[in-house]
This record gives structure tokens, sequence and C-alpha cells, in this order.
């Protein structure tokens, strides 16, 4: 195996995928915390915090982190997710240990000054409206915030404008002392690197990290509904889901695979029957999003508003067929090809690998084990699929939906589609 582990004493665990063909290395710190950790008085506080991590140390102005990765022609980023916040760094191997101290640095001592503070919180407040005026995006806000109400996992990652605007510099100082901490942070790199000289380096380099703490994230609690908001756009757009599985779950690869072969691409089902053979839409998919307690099977379409009446009736025969009848193994062997490509060709990023790594070491405890992902899609069968749709299919199901609604069925309709 090319990945090896390593725990330091403070409990912060080292990650490395030695690939010698490269010259390139990607690494970062994964932080095992996102917006459902958040206290909802604070939403947006883990994506403003990413955001102003990068804003300067007592040795470093926010200038000089963006220039001594760049004037090596690396490229610097990061993220935030429901569930998980990085910091990565992908540049030329002999350029590692700048990437590691600039890391370090930025993670350990960022000051996070006032000025700043109130630059960055007009920069995320221009993103949140710049989601505003994005509905492909705004609708899944919608969604989540529908299916999980009242909760931090339905909290928008960007956080409300509200909140965001009065931000304090305390608040974002506390949540780092709370979750950046050595047992909740996972160092990953993957490409021309040896592994015992990156322990090494990253043991010194990060010794200065807070205390452990404990803080549990609130357990999800899928509720499912529907969310209308009737807006003036040339389409409709729509977003149907229904309770998934959580990414531990023994049938997850099933639920993937449903996914795929229901909407993962333009041979699947909805494709071929909406878009293909009805010219009903431009866009539409499913997928299959997993937490750690609690999983969603996600439905997109955007329509205009004179193709509703049609369109959904449409999508809900295509889901009763999935439910009643067995799928043909053509379909089956696609989505297994279609899954196995996607996990292996995704391998041949180095920054993918890396974050890849990081995030199966957070999520399980253990190494990545690319060879027991794909025994696990071989093994999923059409009567997985059948029951795995049954099983999905029956839950509540939450509706959003964003533009020129007039034509939408009521919700008790479309429910009762799904049911009969």
């Amino acid at each position: 195996m090319s990945t090896k582990i390593t725990t330091l004493k403070s409990g912060l665990r080292v990650i490395t995928d030695t690939v010698t063909a490269v010259d390139s290395v990607a690494l970062g710190i994964w932080a095992d915390v996102g917006t459902r950790h958040e206290n909802m008085a604070h939403n947006g506080v883990a994506h403003m915090v990413e955001h102003m991590m990068f804003k300067g140390t007592p040795d470093r102005t926010a200038l000089q982190i963006a220039e001594e990765v760049e004037d090596v022609g690396g490229q610097v980023n990061a993220y935030t997710s429901r569930e998980m916040t990085a910091y990565h760094i992908h540049l030329l191997k002999d350029d590692l240990p700048m990437a590691v101290d600039i890391l370090s640095d930025i993670i350990q001592n960022s000051t996070m000054p006032q000025e700043e503070v109130e630059r960055e919180r007009d920069v995320i407040l221009q993103e949140i409206g710049m989601t505003l005026d994005t509905p492909d995006d705004l609708v899944f806000d919608n969604y989540q915030e529908t299916a999980y109400p009242a909760q931090a996992l339905g909290a928008p990652i960007l956080g409300k404008s509200d909140i965001i605007a009065n931000m304090q510099r305390d608040t974002m100082m506390d949540y780092v002392r709370r979750f950046y901490t050595p047992g909740r942070l996972v160092v990953s790199a993957a490409g021309n690197v040896d592994h015992d000289t990156f322990v090494k380096r990253v043991e010194q380099s990060m010794s200065r990290l807070p205390a452990d703490t404990a803080p549990v994230a609130q357990a999800a609690d899928y509720k499912g509904g529907e969310h209308r908001e009737d807006k003036a756009l040339e389409q409709a757009h729509i977003v149907m889901g229904f309770r998934g599985v959580h990414r531990s779950d023994p049938d997850y690869y099933t639920a993937v695979a449903l996914s795929t072969a229901l909407g993962g691409g333009m041979s699947s089902r909805l494709f071929q029957e909406i878009r293909e053979k009805r010219g009903l839409v431009y866009s539409v998919y499913a997928f299959h999003s997993a937490f750690q307690d609690d999983g969603q099977f996600v439905i997109y379409a955007g329509t205009g508003p004179d193709r509703l009446p049609e369109l959904m009736p449409v999508m809900c025969d295509e889901i009763a067929k999935v439910t009643q009848d067995l799928m043909n193994p053509a379909e089956l062997v696609r989505a297994k090809a279609q899954m196995r490509a996607s996990l292996v060709m995704s391998r041949e990023s180095m920054m993918t690998r890396a974050n890849q790594n990081a995030k199966h070491l957070i999520h399980f405890g253990a190494e990545m084990d690319v060879q027991e992902k794909l025994h696990r899609i071989d093994e999923v069968t059409l009567e997985d699929m059948r029951r795995m749709a049954q099983k999905v299919f029956s839950t509540r199901p939450t509706l959003a939906a964003l533009g020129p609604l007039g034509k939408l069925e009521e919700y008790d309709r479309l429910s009762g589609r799904l049911a009969a």
C-alpha cells in the first residue's frame, strides 16, 4: 500500500499517499467540523472562520500568505461543508516544507484582525447575495432547510445575512479554540512525499494546537415537507428528495447505484425519459448524499412553467417504476461501471487523493481501501436496488420549488402519486 498513517502524541493524525511518478504534492489540514456543529444563533461561523484563517498571522499578512504559495506556482484553497472544513495547497514537491509551514501557521496562529473581519464580512454577504441570485443553488438551500428544519444540519453553509452582519471576532476565535484541536484534525498529503520526513515536519510545526474538547453534533432529524417560493424566473427549479442512508450503512453503495441508474448520467432513466424522449428539461439528475447519521436521495429538474403539469407526473412515474420492477441487468452493469470508473479515475488527481484519504480517516478511523470499495460496488444486485428503492421512496418526500410555480401540483397530490 502507498498509504501510511501516524498518530502523533497530541492525537493529531497524519496520512500520506506516496506516488513517486508525479512531481507535485497535494497537502492540507482537514477539520472534523462543519455547519452542522454550529450553534444556530451563529449559523455561518464555520464558513466565515474558513475565510478568516487566510487573513493574517503574527508572521504573515494575508497578501504574504497568497504570495508565498503563488510565487512558486502553487495553488491554495479551502472549503466548508456540512460536516467538514479543509485547507489545502497543491505545489511542486520541493516546495513542500513551505506549504507545511503556511498551513500550520494559519491553523494555529490566525489573528483575525478586526479590520479584516469587517472586510471579509462584506465579501461573504456578497457571496450570499450571489447565491440568492442563483436559483439552482438557492433551491438546494431551501431543500436542505425543509428536510432538516430548525437544526444545524439544515442551515445554509454560508449562513444567514443578518447573522453574518453581526458575527463577532470573539465568536470565531472561540470556535477555533473549541473545534480546531488535535483529535479533530487530519493532515493529509498525496503525491511525491516521504512519509517519515513529512510526519517529522508536521510534528515540529503543529505543536501549538489547543486542547481537545468533546462537542457533539445534534443528531439528524429528517422531517420532509415542502418549500415553495414563487418568483419571476424563466424556469421553475424543482428539488425532490427522500431520506436515504448514512455513510456507514451496509446499503450505502446500493443507494448510490440506484441514484446512478435513475439519474446519474445521459443514459439514466430520468434523463432518457424526461429530456431525450419528451424534451421537458435541459437539466435533470439524481444523487445520493450521505452524512454521519443520515442520508438523502435527491432529484433535481429545471423546466419552463408550462411544462410542470407534465414533468411532475413523469418524474413520479419513473420513481414508481423502480420500486415495482427490477431494473434490467444492463442498467445495473452500467451503474456499477460508472461508480467504479469514477472512483478509480478520481485517484489520478493528487488533490482528490489527499481529500479522499483525509475524509475517510475522519469518517471511518482507517485508511481508504480502494479494492474493498470496488468489491462493495460489485456486490450490489438488482434485488438490492429494488429493495433500496422501496425503502427510500416510502419515506416522506421533501419538495423545494423556486420560480413560476402556478402550475405545480400541490404537495399532497404529489405525495399521493408516490404512494400509489
